[in-house]
């Protein structure tokens, strides 16, 4: 581990503002069939809000005011008072708490156990929730993943991944080994290699140089004959060629449409490209990364994540990080408005443990 001592501590809690604030940018369009690239960017424009520089400015029309998220007046600029309640910010929480009580060595069913004990069953979605009802009616895994489960394949287990990336700083193979044992619970194929490789970007990006670095040794770890690292390589390939992003997004979105606006591949292309076309920029990585479209708040918790590791937290221009106001909303049993602070020291220690 080469970033060590003063530098881990602002990095990880560079994930976790990184993560939140992400989310909460790309809240508001979360309808990816709905909130397409083009709309968004109409959006911004009429609110003359080109370049994406802060929070998403409120909506302009009772049109847009009425399509939004229901939450998004939590989540707009000059609204934010602690972050919104979200799934993809639950999920690091719960992994948090996963490693705390079982620590490195937890099994998949350990992670379905704390699930029933911890996540309210309608604050989980898609394959999750597919997984959840598995396990109740006593399923074990890895059945809860296929059974009854048209999801499997969709973004659920990547946007659990974080936690595996930080407490394994610069370990991105270790990172990916732990979220393939939580991704198998609810998912299968890409749903997974989605999951290996963003804990393993995430890992990567504590010693990386550059963003490139960090997905090329992410994409080292995942099947190369997959869905998923053929979309990435594509990305980057186009990307080395000096196409736009707009260029790059309309040939990998029309390569890889019909698969939904969930599903792990098309949103790791968005994630991908505004990673690589941020070029470790914390505000334009995940401005571009949520422009992108589809799965926008998860896309941007992911790339935020990343873009705040390898920058560490103090790099973070206060208006995304002021208005969190340290705080977290959290459906997860135990954990409502804790501090975001405590949630990276936390983390540290875990990661510190792990090093040892």
């Amino acid at each position: 581990m080469s970033h060590a001592g003063t530098e881990l501590p602002d990095r990880i809690l560079g994930g976790w503002l990184g993560r939140i604030s992400g989310n909460m940018l790309g809240k508001p369009v979360e309808r990816g069939d709905l909130w397409t690239r083009e709309r968004i960017g109409r959006y911004l424009r009429q609110a003359a809000a080109l370049p994406l520089t802060d929070y998403l400015p409120e909506p302009a029309t009772e049109t847009d005011r009425r399509e939004l998220r229901p939450e998004w007046r939590q989540c707009v600029r000059g609204r934010i008072h602690g972050s919104c309640r979200d799934d993809d910010v639950d999920y690091a929480i719960l992994g948090l708490d996963l490693l705390e009580t079982h620590g490195f060595g937890f099994s998949t069913e350990q992670v379905g156990d704390l699930w029933l004990l911890r996540l309210p069953y309608l604050q989980t979605f898609t394959a999750e929730r597919a997984a959840y009802r598995n396990l109740a009616n006593g399923l074990r895994p890895p059945l809860t993943a296929t059974y009854d489960n048209p999801y499997q394949e969709w973004i659920g287990a990547l946007i659990r991944a974080d936690i595996h990336g930080w407490t394994s700083p610069g370990a991105p193979r270790r990172a990916a080994a732990l979220a393939r044992r939580d991704a198998v619970l609810s998912h299968s194929g890409n749903g997974v290699y989605g999951a290996m490789f963003a804990a393993a970007l995430i890992a990567a990006a504590f010693t990386a140089p550059t963003v490139r670095q960090a997905l090329d040794t992410a994409l080292a770890l995942i099947p190369a004959s997959s869905r998923l690292a053929r979309t990435v390589r594509r990305v980057i390939s186009l990307h080395e060629t000096r196409l736009s992003w707009e260029e790059t997004l309309d040939t990998v979105v029309a390569e890889t449409a019909g698969l939904g606006w969930i599903h792990t591949v098309p949103n790791a292309a968005v994630l991908t490209a505004g990673l690589l076309y941020g070029d470790g920029d914390f505000t334009r990585t995940i401005a571009l990364t949520v422009r992108g479209g589809l799965d926008t708040d998860s896309n941007g918790a992911t790339a935020g994540s990343v873009a705040g590791v390898l920058s560490g937290a103090q790099a973070i221009p206060a208006q995304w990080k002021d208005p969190l106001e340290d705080t977290v909303r959290s459906a997860v049993f135990g954990f409502d408005g804790i501090r975001i602070s405590e949630l990276a020291d936390r983390t540290l220690r875990l990661a510190e443990t792990e090093a040892r």
